[in-house]
């Protein structure tokens, strides 16, 4: 049984890692593909993976959550959100609280629901999902005008603890533990616990990672795990909120510089993404499509208010009066407010902490999850368009603090022969690219750093610095020369199209080739390739 658990697990990785390459062409959202596998594996097969320990799956998800709420700030760069840092607070607040309201006021009035029911589903619903904005402005590369898309990043990944402390409050008083002074103290140990924890956990983590000196790699990548995780407990057990210590606790050591940052963002991108696949592969599991049927209708009409007014009033409330962002901006805004894997969570959460609901509240929150990420999140970059919001000269990728601006430079050195086009020539003189700078010559003895007047002589090594190259498109490979092989005792311009040879190392000798270099039995060639 566990033989067939493993390889069930090896199936699900390689058909979503084939569904994200499929979705990536056809425009459709990646998480969608992943919501479809769930309910496939869920309902379909000679075996269906069924799930219906709620519990269990909440407890799952919360614990995805926490690393998505983690990374929400670790990669967010404080240089480009501060600019909007006070208008991305006020949206993550404020508006998920107008949000929430208007949501359940529609549910009562023209659904006609219950009240505690009505904005119950409101809170759930009412923060937007930074998985799904992330996974749409990195995919399709929207670079958006007016620090359009730094405000998103920010509000989407700020707003989930909003929404959870108030789906909190409305399971309390669905379960008729809420009064006036437990209310109160609620929000204030959710904010205050939450935030002031958050923030000493970060300092401690910080103060931590600059002095102590991990003997084996890879644990300095298990501490900062652990710290998520503790970002989380420690404020929760007090009564604090959890998400927003974990958000914290990511944007202050997102913008702290400290030994082995590099390697972490890998890591939690790798992460984040399985928590994504799991959080959407769950909700999948859960569903179940002949029950769907029941409540299309409400949640049609809850996603096309949410569109359509709720959205709308709680963007355009706080934005119109900085008088600084156009009305096509606040409608691209509002259009981006996607609903998704903090609803699911909240959603469990709810039906798992009120013992009866009169509302199929998780088939409903499904059903809105999964129109708003297949219709809003595939319209995205048209409506974008549209409402002429693209920037072509704007990199979206520095939103994100993937650190790509801080990547290694690359160092090489140029040894300059008599007769060179260098020789006798200024360094101003040289017509170099501007991602080019000659820093250092060594002439001898002496080391001289470079200056535009600098006179290069023969003889001279003149240390180029230039930005590392990163690319996946391109690679290098080692083969040896066998005796009896096509290579042996011929040139290397005759073997043109097999990659171009960067090195030849002849014993301890290393060889810089050229075409007319004769390859010997023995040779191990270092080939650049092209895929």
């Amino acid at each position: 049984m566990t033989t067939l658990f493993l390889v069930l697990i090896v199936v699900v990785i390689l058909t979503c890692i084939w569904l994200n390459i499929i979705s990536a062409r056809i425009g459709v959202p990646t998480l969608l593909a992943f919501i479809m596998l769930g309910i496939v594996f869920g309902n379909v097969g000679a075996i269906p993976v069924q799930l219906d320990d709620h519990t269990f799956a909440k407890d799952l998800c919360t614990v995805a959550l926490i690393f998505i709420m983690f990374y929400g700030g670790f990669g967010t760069r404080w240089e480009a959100v501060k600019p909007v840092v006070r208008e991305a607070v006020l949206l993550a607040s404020v508006g998920v609280i107008v949000t929430a309201g208007l949501t359940g006021l529609f549910c009562h009035f023209a659904l006609r629901w219950g009240w505690a029911e009505s904005f119950l589903l409101g809170a759930v619903v009412s923060s937007t999902d930074a998985a799904s904005v992330f996974s749409i402005l990195r995919s399709k590369k929207l670079g958006l005008k007016n620090n359009t898309a730094p405000m998103l990043e920010m509000e989407s990944g700020s707003n989930d603890p909003c929404a959870y402390m108030l789906t909190a409050i409305m399971i309390s008083v669905l379960n008729g533990t809420a009064s006036g002074g437990s209310l109160v103290w609620m929000v204030f140990a959710q904010i205050v616990f939450g935030a002031g924890l958050g923030y000493g956990i970060a300092k401690a983590a910080s103060w931590a990672l600059q002095r102590m000196k991990f003997s084996t790699d890879g644990f300095d990548t298990l501490f900062i795990f652990a710290v998520a995780i503790a970002a989380y407990a420690v404020p929760d057990l007090l009564g604090g909120n959890g998400y927003l210590s974990a958000y914290i606790v990511g944007i202050m050591l997102g913008n702290e510089e400290f030994k082995g940052k590099r390697s972490l963002v890998g890591f939690f991108d790798g992460l984040t993404g399985l928590m994504q696949v799991l959080i959407f592969f769950v909700l999948g599991l859960l569903a179940r499509p002949e029950e769907l049927h029941q409540v299309i209708l409400p949640a049609l009409a809850i996603s096309v208010f949410l569109l359509v007014v709720a959205r709308p009033a709680a963007v355009m409330g706080i934005l119109t009066p900085f008088r600084k962002y156009p009305f096509k901006q606040q409608v691209l805004i509002s259009f981006v407010g996607l609903r998704g894997a903090a609803s699911i969570v909240f959603a469990i959460m709810a039906i798992t902490g009120v013992e009866i609901l009169d509302t199929e509240l998780f088939n409903i929150v499904f059903c809105i999850v999964l129109i708003s990420i297949s219709l809003q999140g595939s319209l995205i970059p048209r409506a974008a368009r549209r409402l002429e919001m693209l920037d072509i000269g704007t990199d979206v990728m520095k939103t994100f603090n993937d650190y790509s601006e801080n990547s290694e430079m690359q160092f090489s050195q140029i040894s300059i022969g008599s007769g060179s086009v260098w020789d006798g020539k200024r360094v101003m003189e040289l017509g170099l690219p501007k991602n080019v700078l000659i820093a250092l010559v060594i002439r001898g003895a002496v080391r001289i750093i470079a200056r535009g007047d600098t006179l290069l002589q023969a003889g001279d090594k003149a240390i180029v610095v230039t930005k590392a190259f990163e690319d996946t498109q391109t690679y290098l490979v080692e083969k040896t020369v066998k005796a009896g092989g096509k290579r042996a005792g011929h040139a290397i311009n005759e073997f043109s199209n097999d990659g171009l040879v960067l090195l030849v190392k002849r014993g301890d000798r290393e060889i810089i080739p050229n075409g007319d270099t004769i390859l010997e039995v023995g040779d191990v060639l270092v080939i650049l390739k092209a895929k």
